[in-house]
């Protein structure tokens, strides 16, 4: 049994479950192996891109079978990419498919992408799982029982779905790459850091993901090994461009100066992370390091800022303009004590440079309702392609859509850069672009980036096969540290 914080709205990939591969109950057509590198999954080999990147062909392995025993064909990978498409879908994914043209079967074991133009990154979106045409053709696809009770080819099945308790996966002894070595999987949700800690000691769980410092209290526990998985998963406060405060650049720009982000990970992530500039991980080849100043907290330079845009300091000491206090309200989910204790360290950086920020605690359905208003302790981040997340996420038409872009960004510059970063093939013009795209960021700061994390697990000693990687933000049931506990053993 594994301990996870969050619960996934669905099980369905054309709604963006596991689209980056390692849902244990999906495959792609191409997976990622321990370093991330592309390894055929449903695919025989590595698809084929044509001279021009505009044709990828794709040949399937022989054999596969669906949970329900069903054939996997060519028609039931050109109905899963067809789905995100559909736009009576509500699939997330569809922007990120915007230069697949065509998706065609020329025989039940050929599936061919034609694109509209040439796209570097086409085959890291391959990892999308896929999902038989039989059990979903005519239906609504946003309500579809599969959602919940899905047929997929992965290692696991889906046995049962308790809303806001567990996930049971038995085996699939059919599955293609192996029979697994644990017979059934149990995925506990347990919203509460504190909660997940205390039955993780209480010999609850094999292994559970844990804030840092919760973590931290397990080095030296008899029983238990803690990893430390590096990441491309960053935590940042976004900052909606509509308030008259936070849609300041002087107090934007005086927040991101003025806070102390080495402090945060020394004190917050006991060490576990580092300081974050931006949402290209250094790890990266596109990252830039002249996009940001990285320098320790400057609280001199920060006064400076606010005080040449008009805001001074009241009697209090927090600033005023206008007759309007330099001050905002700070959102993050209540049961993440993470966010909670970032948030409370922006509080206490603002304050010295005379910027009240409350921190408030929140359910999701509460934030939800106050995103594009307030300010938000988000978390994103991937250590693929900058395309996947930073497009939708700083891009100007995607603004106050959902968690993308809640408060609304826009620059004709960072957008011009992002579409020059997916649009254009040849690796020396990418840099280019997202170096342009990282530079605009920082001018603009619409985020206050705060730490790159290491994501914490705590697992029980004597159980072998675990792998880390680098992983991105989303790391649920998908893209976790067990995202091959399939192979896990006992010793």
């Amino acid at each position: 049994m594994v301990a996870i914080a969050g619960e996934p709205d669905t099980l369905n990939p054309v709604l963006n479950f596991g689209v980056d591969g390692a849902s244990l109950i999906f495959d792609g057509l191409v997976a990622r192996d321990a370093q991330n590198v592309l390894a055929p999954a449903l695919a025989a080999g590595l698809p084929t891109v044509s001279a021009d990147g505009r044709t990828v062909t794709a040949k399937l392995r022989k054999g596969v079978t669906f949970h329900d025993g069903g054939q996997l064909t060519a028609a039931d990978v050109v109905f899963t990419y067809r789905a995100v498409l559909d736009p009576k879908v509500d699939s997330i994914l569809r922007s990120d498919l915007d230069m697949l043209a065509t998706v065609t079967a020329p025989d039940p074991a050929t599936v061919v992408f034609t694109l509209r133009h040439a796209y570097a990154p086409f085959l890291q979106r391959l990892t999308l799982g896929i999902v038989p045409a039989k059990s979903l053709s005519g239906q609504d696809i946003n309500k579809a029982a599969f959602n919940r009770q899905p047929i997929g080819t992965g290692p696991y099945r889906v046995e049962s779905w308790t809303a806001g308790d567990r996930l049971v996966l038995t085996a699939n002894d059919t599955y293609w790459g192996g029979r697994p070595a644990n017979r059934k999987l149990i995925v506990a949700f347990v919203a509460d850091d504190n909660v997940r800690a205390q039955r993780m000691r209480a010999g609850e769980f094999d292994a559970a993901e844990l804030a840092p410092k919760l973590a931290a209290g397990f080095d030296n526990a008899t029983g238990y090994t803690v990893q430390r998985v590096p990441t491309a998963d960053y935590r940042g406060v976004m900052l909606p461009f509509g308030s008259p405060v936070t849609g300041d650049l002087a107090v934007r720009r005086a927040l991101s100066v003025g806070v102390d982000r080495a402090a945060m990970v020394r004190g917050v992530l006991a060490g576990a992370g580092e300081p974050a500039f931006g949402p290209v991980p250094p790890t990266s080849e596109f990252a830039d390091p002249t996009a940001a100043a990285k320098t320790s907290a400057d609280t001199a330079a920060a006064a400076a800022l606010l005080d040449a845009a008009g805001w001074t300091p009241g009697a209090d000491g927090i600033r005023a303009k206008g007759g309007r206090q330099a001050a905002f309200t700070l959102m993050y989910p209540a049961g993440d004590s993470l966010r909670k204790e970032l948030a409370l360290a922006v509080s206490a950086d603002a304050k010295r440079i005379g910027i009240k920020v409350s921190p408030e605690g929140l359910t999701w359905d509460a934030i939800d309702a106050r995103i594009t208003r307030d300010a938000l302790l988000m978390g994103f981040g991937t250590p693929y392609d900058p395309d996947f997340v930073s497009y939708k996420l700083f891009g100007s038409k995607f603004a106050a859509q959902g968690y993308f872009n809640p408060g609304s960004y826009r620059s004709p510059v960072a957008d011009r850069a992002l579409q020059d970063g997916r649009d254009q093939a040849d690796p020396a013009r990418r840099r280019a672009a997202y170096a342009t795209f990282q530079r605009q960021l920082a001018a603009d700061a619409p985020w206050v980036f705060l730490t790159y994390l290491k994501h914490t697990y705590v697992v029980r000693a004597g159980i072998t096969g675990v792998t880390p990687r680098v992983e991105a933000h989303e790391h649920g049931v998908a893209n976790s540290l067990w995202w091959n506990i399939n192979t896990w053993t006992r010793a």
